[in-house]
């Protein structure tokens, strides 16, 4: 899942780093930040490689910036489109399937990315429409595995593990993305990590499986181990879904207000990060990949410290499962909240800035041992469907933010950024209060499996 996850980030965002070589250098320094395609593209738009640097080998198009902005937004449409339906499916279907499918046809496309950009600019957007559309279904169908493969004890570290692979992969494509543009040529970005997604996928439909009960491999003891902790699964992947169960659960809406505050900041963080430090504290973020990657080291590093951390904690019985995912969602909204509030009065300095630059995004990660994977413990059956909606929230909390931020720098721009860092802090702690004050842990009456009718049900047929 950590392969997965590292592979669909780097196509994802391989275009960002390679139209820095694809249009001409003067539309490349005029394309503005609101108009990527998310959090992780931005901070590569800006990458550690000049222009003037690339190989001009490759083929170059005539691109406005306004085109660019459309190219890049395409994906982002794509996601939204398959998020919820794709949960939904992959709870009947399985999430082998829907999110090797997913995989698959997104690595296809990423090879195919090159010649569409031949063909013109409206191939270009729908290919990236369409990879938007397979991601989403490859995104909100781990968790449907997770319902059945992750023990409750185990639950924080697996999860934070496979995530951490977005961030990871981040990392990665900033410090070589643009070094293979330069010593290869642009196309070679998508067919190389086109061409690692199509090895994932080769490794996926081997050997995956969707619970553990269809393993071939598993020994006794661990299938034994991991049934007897799980709830007890459904009989029939067949299912009618309770929205109205679902839109009257308030600990439901904890867990959504706790996305949308999260990918709030993170996403305004991520991308404004290369404009903020090259206007404030002059310097040009492309001349220092390094720089430019700490974030995503730190997003990695504090999701798999926070995951076994959480697990430990339950593991030991030091802290109930309720307090865990308290603690963490806590921890990722206030801890971040504090270093944003700080940023606009230690401007002067540049040590302190890029400091609380790399935990912010660091910091945030620990909420992926709270609110994060708290669907996984109050609706299982339903986990893969409710995180769709779930990083629906994230998405538009992510378009009002950047738009927000844009509208604020505009004005004024030191007394926009301490509006904006303000205004997020703000949005971080509504969120928290809500989850703390509504998040469980507990099944729901409507996430469980009714194998006969009870009282209730007899009486309700009766009258």
């Amino acid at each position: 899942m950590h392969f997965s996850n590292f592979t669909m980030i780097t196509q994802r965002v391989s275009l960002s780093i390679a139209i820095i070589a694809m249009v001409n250098s003067t539309q490349q320094h005029s394309l503005s930040n609101a108009s990527t395609e998310g959090p992780f593209a931005d901070a590569f738009n800006n990458s550690s490689i000049s222009i003037k640097e690339f190989d001009t080998k490759a083929t170059v198009y005539q691109w406005s910036p306004e085109t660019q902005g459309i190219i890049f937004s395409s994906i982002n449409y794509g996601i939204i489109l398959t998020l919820i339906p794709s949960g939904y499916l992959a709870g009947i279907f399985g999430a082998k399937q829907m999110l090797g499918a997913g995989l698959l046809i997104s690595s296809l496309l990423t090879l195919f990315t090159p010649l569409a950009a031949d063909f013109g600019v409206i191939l270009v957007i729908v290919v990236r429409t369409v990879q938007g559309m397979a991601q989403g279904m490859a995104w909100t169908g781990q968790f449907t595995i997770w319902a059945k493969w992750a023990p409750p004890l185990e639950r924080s570290k697996l999860t934070t593990i496979a995530g951490s692979g977005s961030a990871f992969g981040s990392f990665i494509i900033l410090c070589v993305g643009g070094l293979i543009s330069q010593v290869l040529g642009w196309p070679f970005i998508f067919y190389i990590f086109g061409s690692t997604g199509c090895i994932c996928c080769l490794l996926w439909f081997t050997v995956i499986y969707d619970d553990p009960m269809q393993h071939p491999c598993i020994s006794v003891r661990e299938k034994e181990h991991i049934m007897s902790s799980l709830p007890q699964q459904p009989s029939s992947p067949r299912r009618a879904v309770p929205i109205k169960a679902m839109v009257t659960c308030l600990p439901l809406w904890a867990i959504f207000m706790g996305f949308f505050s999260h990918f709030w900041l993170c996403t305004i963080i991520l991308t404004y990060l290369p404009t903020y430090i090259s206007t404030l504290l002059h310097v040009n973020i492309r001349d220092s990949g390094v720089l430019s990657s700490l974030p995503f080291i730190a997003a990695a590093s504090c999701t798999i410290l926070g995951g076994q951390l959480a697990d430990f904690l339950l593991s030991r019985n030091l802290l109930r499962l309720i307090t865990v995912r308290k603690l963490f969602s806590s921890l990722g909204l206030l801890l971040p909240s504090v270093c944003a509030v700080a940023l606009p009065f230690v401007a002067s300095s540049y040590v302190i800035t890029i400091i609380l630059l790399i935990l912010i995004p660091g910091t945030s990660n620990l909420c992926d041992s709270g609110f994060i994977i708290n669907t996984l413990d109050i609706a299982p059956r339903y986990a893969s469907f409710l995180m769709g909606i779930s990083r629906g929230f994230g998405l538009i909390a992510g378009i009002v933010s950047s738009t927000a931020t844009g509208f604020l720098i505009s004005q004024d721009f030191e007394s926009g950024w301490r509006n904006v860092f303000f205004l997020s802090a703000a949005v971080n702690m509504f969120g928290l209060v809500f989850y703390l004050t509504l998040g469980q842990t507990e099944i729901q009456d409507w996430a469980k499996e009714r194998t006969s009718p009870t009282s209730e049900d007899i009486k309700l047929f009766q009258i």
